[in-house]
């Protein structure tokens, strides 16, 4: 059974740090894209990074570009989003997706695997 486990989110202040982590099971992850989404309340979903199979392409939104990193650990199974000086306005339930192919999209239709979201809140 394909299963994708998020953690690592909570409370923080603005312009402290959170690691989530996107752990994978009943598949070997590596040989897909896997991408981190974010949901805040009453808006769109929207795409925050990605990383390709072997890691060897990533991508951002622009909202999060310099402050976000993305990486993999395929030996774990596991993806990680680091996210530095964050901001009110990255508060969001943030959950990561695994890709129907080995290279990154933005669009929520080419992932076929979801986690189910952890929390993410940026306030003093």
């Amino acid at each position: 059974q394909v299963q994708l486990v998020e953690s690592g989110g909570g409370l923080v202040q603005p312009g402290g740090s959170l690691r989530l982590s996107c752990a994978a099971s009943g598949f070997t992850s590596d040989g897909y894209a896997i991408a981190w989404f974010r949901q805040a309340p009453g808006k769109e979903r929207e795409a925050v990074s990605c990383i390709s199979s072997r890691g060897g392409t990533v991508n951002y939104a622009n909202s999060v570009k310099g402050r976000f990193t993305i990486s993999r650990d395929n030996a774990k199974n596991t993806v990680y989003l680091q996210m530095n000086s964050l901001k009110p306005e990255d508060t969001a339930v943030y959950y990561c997706a695994s890709s129907r192919r080995w290279y990154c999209s933005v669009s929520a239709v080419d992932f076929g695997s979801w986690g189910q979201g952890t929390q993410v809140t940026v306030s003093s």
